[in-house]
């Protein structure tokens, strides 16, 4: 299976957002700490899932790990909205990602 990119997921959010802009919010700055409310309260979705099953099983029983990804999906399309909202490119949370790892793979 080919992997799935950060410009593919955003690409998929610029489309939700066209498609429903007549309803939901533009994606601006101001935006911005909404989305990460909203990616916060689905955190929690995929907290409970936890708390409730366990790592084993939700991790490994088909239908809580079902669920458990599709929340899991949902904190990274409210992720990839954040991003759309700061216009932060795939290209420099590459860079900072990769700088941030060096200074951890040596910080301890």
């Amino acid at each position: 299976m080919k992997d799935f990119t950060l410009n593919e997921m955003l690409e998929m959010q610029k489309a939700l957002q066209e498609k429903y802009k007549h309803k939901w919010s533009a994606l601006t700055p101001e935006q911005g700490r909404h989305q990460l409310l909203w990616m916060i309260g689905e955190i929690g979705e995929v907290i409970d899932i936890i708390k409730k099953h366990g790592g084993e099983k939700a991790s490994g029983e088909p239908e809580i790990r079902a669920h458990l990804i599709e929340e899991m999906a949902d904190v990274l399309m409210y992720y990839n909205d954040v991003l759309l909202c700061y216009g932060i490119t795939p290209e420099e949370l590459k860079e900072t990602y990769e700088a941030k790892f060096k200074r951890n793979m040596n910080r301890w």
